[in-house]
C-alpha cells in the first residue's frame, strides 16, 4: 500500500510526507514503551525523511525542466506568431486572392483580396469555416452568375466536383461579364490552397486580339473570293466591301460608299444598273429596313455595259446584312444557247417520238393480231380436234376389232401431240402478251404430283425407265394450272430425253420455300447450252431423228416461273443427267382427307339411262359427243342453239339430269344462257361447259354459277367421269343460290 498518491504533484507528495514524518516523531516522543518500538518508528521516520528529501530534489529538477520547457514554448509561440504575421503580411502583398483550407477542409487563412469580386459575402468569411459552408455562402451571392448551371444548387455541385481535383484551374462567371479564374492545389500535408484572379481584362484583350486577327483574315478572304461582297450594319449603312466589288462595279463611284445608307446608294446606282425579272429597288429597300428576321433574298441586276449580276442578300447575327454579287453573264449566255439547243433537241425528240409511237402502235397491232390469231386458231382448231378425239374414243370402244382399236390409239396419240402443241402456243401467246392472269391460291402439292404420276408413268414405263414421284404433304402458293403445266413440261422433257436409267420427281423443304426437283439420267446439257434451251423453238440435237415437239416446253417453264416469282434452277452434266428445280412459297402442311371408297361408273364406261341435254353449235363436234355418250349408254337431247333448247324443254315432258353446253353459240349467245333458262324451270342441274375460251370473263361467269369447264380439245375421260359421277349418285357442285 502506498503512503502517498502518485497522481499528486511533487509538491503535494512532499507536503504529505512531511506531515507523516512529524506525526511519527510526535508519537514516538509520547510513547513510554522502551522495548524497541519507538526505535523502529524512529528508524522508519528517518527513512521517510530521506525519501522526502529525494522526492524534493526530483521535484526541484522537474520544476527546472518545466521552466525550461515554458521558456522554449514561449519562444516557439513567438516565432509562430511572427511566422503567421509574416504569412498574413505576405498574402496581403499578393495581387490575387488566396485562401488556405486544412486537411479537414476548414478555412485557416485568407487575404483581403480573396472573394473581393463578391463583395456581399466578404463579411461572412471567417477562420474555421468549412468548405461546404463557404460554397453555400458564395452560391447565394447576387454577383455570382449561375445561369450556365441553371441553379445555385447545381453550381455548388459543380464546384465540389472541381474541388476534388488537384491541381485544377477554371473560370467562374460573374454578373456583368467579369471572369474570376480559380486555381486549386493540395499541399503535401493535405491542405488546399485556392487562388482567385480577375482575368476579365486579360480575356477581353485576348478576344480583341482574336477578333482583330479574324477581321484581317476575313478581309483577306473576301478580297480573294470570286464574288463581290458589300456589308451593311443594322441601320443599313455600308461598313465595308471587297476588291472584287470594285471590279464588278467599275465606274459606279463605290469608293464613296462608306457610311452611306443603302437607299442613298440605290438612288446613285439607278442610272448605272437596273433590276431584272420583275424585281424592284423598292423591294430591296423594304427588305433592308426590316428590324430583324430578314429572309434570304435573291435577284439579278444588269449594268449599262451588259454585265448580268446575281445578287444574294442575307441577314447577319448582329441584324446587319450582307449583299454578294456574282457575274453570271457567261452562265446566262450559255443558258440561252442551251435553251435554243434544248428546243431543237425537243423538236427532234418529238419527231422521233412520233415515229416511235407509230412504230410501237404498229408493233402492238401486230402483237394483238398475232395473239388474236393464235387464240382464234387455237379455238378453231379445238373444235375439229375435239370432234376427232371423240370419234376416236368411240372407235376405241370397239373391242371386237383389234386393228381398228390399235389405229384409234395411234390416232389418239397423234391428236394428243397436236393438242399439246396448241396449248403450248396458247400459253406462249398469253405469257408474251402479259395477259396471263394468275389465279394464285393454296395448292396441295400431292394433288398435282399424284395426277402427273398417273398421267406420265405409263409413258415412262413404256420406255423401260424407273419412274418415281415422291409424295409431299406441303401446300404452296401458286397458280394450280400453271404449276401443273410447269411440272408437266419438266417431267415430259425428262422422260422424252432419257433413254435409260430413271426419272425422279421430289420436293425438298428449303426454309419457307418448297424446292421441287425433276432429276433424270439422260444425256445431260453442256454448260454452253444451258441458257439457250429456255429459248422458244430451241431443241438440242442428241443424234435422234424421232419427233421431239416444237421446243416450247422449257420456254413456257422459264416464262411462267419468272411471272409467278418461282426461282428456276438447272444443274446438268454431260453423260450424267440433269436436274431442273424451282422454288415455291410454302403455305402450310396439308393432310389429305381419306377418299371414300366407291365403284366408279367411269371404269365401266356405262351411264345407262342418264338423260343429258347437249347444246353444241359445231355439227361434227355435236355428232361426236352424241356418239360417245350414247356409246356409254346415255340418252342425248341434242340441239345447237338456245332457242332449240328452250323449245325442246317446253315440248317434251322430260327433265334432263345433266347439261353439256358449248361455251359459244350462234348470234353471240352462250351455253350459260341455256343454263340460266334451265335453272329457272327446274332449278340448278349438274353442268359442264366445253370451250376453248380461256378468258377471265368466262371463268368468272362460270365460277359465279359454280360450273366447271372442260377445255377443248375435250378429254373423254374427264367427261365420262363427270357423267358417271351423276349416275353413281355423286352430285357435282351446282348453283344453289336460287334453291
Amino acid at each position: 500500500m502506498d503512503l502517498i498518491n502518485k497522481a499528486d504533484s511533487p509538491q503535494r507528495q512532499n507536503e504529505k510526507l512531511q506531515i507523516i514524518v512529524n506525526a511519527l516523531i510526535q508519537r514516538a516522543e509520547r510513547s513510554s514503551d522502551h522495548s524497541g518500538i519507538a526505535y523502529a518508528q524512529f528508524e522508519r521516520a528517518a527513512l521517510l525523511e530521506a525519501k522526502v528529501r529525494e522526492r524534493t530534489r526530483d521535484l526541484e529538477h522537474t520544476l527546472n525542466l518545466l521552466h525550461e520547457s515554458n521558456r522554449a514554448l514561449a519562444a516557439a509561440n513567438a516565432v509562430s506568431e511572427n511566422a503567421w504575421s509574416n504569412l498574413r503580411l505576405a498574402t496581403e502583398t499578393i495581387p490575387d486572392g488566396i485562401a488556405l483550407f486544412d486537411s479537414d477542409d476548414r478555412l485557416l487563412l485568407f487575404n483581403g483580396r480573396f472573394c473581393s469580386g463578391i463583395p456581399d459575402i466578404s463579411g461572412n468569411l471567417q477562420v474555421g469555416l468549412s468548405f461546404n459552408e463557404y460554397l453555400h455562402i458564395v452560391s447565394l451571392s447576387k454577383f455570382l452568375d449561375v445561369q450556365e448551371h441553371g441553379s445555385a444548387e447545381n453550381w455548388v455541385a459543380w464546384r465540389l466536383a472541381q474541388h476534388r481535383k488537384s491541381p485544377v484551374q477554371f473560370n467562374v462567371s460573374m454578373v456583368g461579364g467579369s471572369l474570376l479564374q480559380v486555381q486549386s492545389r493540395r499541399t503535401a500535408s493535405g491542405n488546399t490552397v485556392i487562388l482567385h484572379s480577375d482575368v476579365t481584362n486579360i480575356v477581353r484583350l485576348e478576344r480583341g486580339r482574336a477578333m482583330e486577327q479574324q477581321v484581317r483574315l476575313l478581309r483577306t478572304t473576301l478580297d480573294h473570293v470570286n464574288q463581290g461582297v458589300c456589308i451593311f450594319d443594322r441601320s443599313g449603312a455600308c461598313v465595308g466591301w471587297n476588291s472584287r466589288l470594285d471590279s464588278l462595279l467599275v465606274g459606279a463611284s463605290n469608293h464613296a460608299w462608306l457610311k452611306q445608307h443603302l437607299a442613298d446608294l440605290l438612288e446613285r446606282l439607278q442610272s448605272w444598273i437596273r433590276p431584272d425579272g420583275g424585281f424592284s429597288f423598292d423591294t430591296l429597300k423594304a427588305w433592308s429596313e426590316m428590324q430583324f428576321g430578314r429572309p434570304p433574298i435573291t435577284f439579278e441586276l444588269t449594268t449599262n455595259k451588259g454585265t448580268i449580276l446575281s445578287v444574294f442578300g442575307q441577314e447577319m447575327p448582329d441584324q446587319g446584312f450582307v449583299l454578294s454579287f456574282s457575274d453570271v453573264t457567261a452562265d446566262r449566255e450559255a443558258g440561252k444557247t442551251l435553251a435554243q439547243m434544248n428546243e431543237l433537241l425537243e423538236q427532234r425528240v418529238a419527231e422521233r417520238t412520233t415515229e416511235l409511237d407509230k412504230a410501237l402502235a404498229a408493233a402492238k397491232r401486230a402483237n394483238v393480231s398475232e395473239s388474236r390469231f393464235v387464240a382464234a386458231a387455237s379455238h378453231d382448231l379445238a373444235q375439229p380436234l375435239s370432234a376427232a378425239k371423240l370419234f376416236i374414243a368411240s372407235l376405241s370402244a370397239d373391242d371386237d376389232n383389234q386393228q381398228v382399236a390399235d389405229i384409234a390409239r395411234k390416232a389418239e396419240t397423234a391428236l394428243h401431240s397436236v393438242e399439246y402443241i396448241i396449248e403450248a402456243l396458247l400459253d406462249m401467246s398469253r405469257l408474251d402478251s402479259h395477259r396471263a392472269n394468275f389465279d394464285r391460291r393454296p395448292v396441295p402439292l400431292n394433288t398435282v404430283l399424284s395426277a402427273l404420276d398417273n398421267e406420265l408413268s405409263l409413258k415412262a414405263e413404256a420406255k423401260g425407265l424407273d419412274f418415281s414421284v415422291v409424295g409431299c404433304s406441303l401446300v404452296v402458293d401458286s397458280d394450280p394450272g400453271f404449276l401443273r403445266r410447269i411440272l408437266q413440261n419438266l417431267i415430259t422433257n425428262a422422260v422424252r430425253y432419257t433413254d435409260q436409267g430413271k426419272v425422279l420427281v421430289g420436293v425438298r423443304r428449303r426454309g419457307t420455300n418448297a424446292r421441287i426437283e425433276v432429276r433424270d439420267t439422260g444425256p445431260g446439257i453442256g454448260a454452253d447450252q444451258q441458257k439457250l434451251i429456255f429459248e422458244e423453238f430451241r431443241q438440242l440435237d442428241h443424234g435422234r431423228d424421232d419427233y421431239r415437239g416444237l421446243g416450247l416446253g422449257l420456254a413456257i417453264v422459264e416464262r411462267a416461273c419468272r411471272a409467278l416469282g418461282h426461282p428456276l434452277d438447272l444443274w446438268s452434266e454431260l453423260g450424267r443427267g440433269s436436274c431442273f428445280a424451282f422454288e415455291v412459297p410454302i403455305v402450310s402442311e396439308f393432310i389429305a382427307a381419306p377418299k371414300v371408297a366407291m365403284k366408279s361408273a367411269a371404269s365401266t364406261k356405262s351411264i345407262s339411262g342418264l338423260i343429258i341435254l347437249q347444246v353444241v353449235t359445231d355439227p361434227h363436234l355435236s355428232r361426236a359427243l352424241s356418239m360417245l355418250i350414247e356409246g356409254w349408254g346415255g340418252i342425248v337431247l341434242d340441239v345447237t342453239t338456245v332457242d332449240e333448247a328452250i323449245t325442246l324443254l317446253k315440248d317434251v315432258d322430260l327433265i334432263p339430269e345433266a347439261l353439256v353446253l358449248d361455251g359459244r353459240l350462234k348470234d353471240g349467245q352462250t351455253g350459260l344462257d341455256v343454263y340460266d333458262f334451265v335453272r329457272q324451270l327446274h332449278g340448278p342441274l349438274p353442268t359442264r361447259v366445253i370451250t376453248a375460251d380461256r378468258s377471265e370473263a368466262l371463268l368468272d361467269r362460270c365460277e359465279a354459277r359454280q360450273i366447271k369447264i372442260i377445255p377443248k380439245p375435250i378429254d373423254p375421260v374427264e367427261l365420262i367421269e363427270f357423267l358417271a359421277g351423276i349416275k353413281a349418285g355423286v352430285s357435282p357442285e351446282v348453283d344453289v343460290s336460287d334453291t
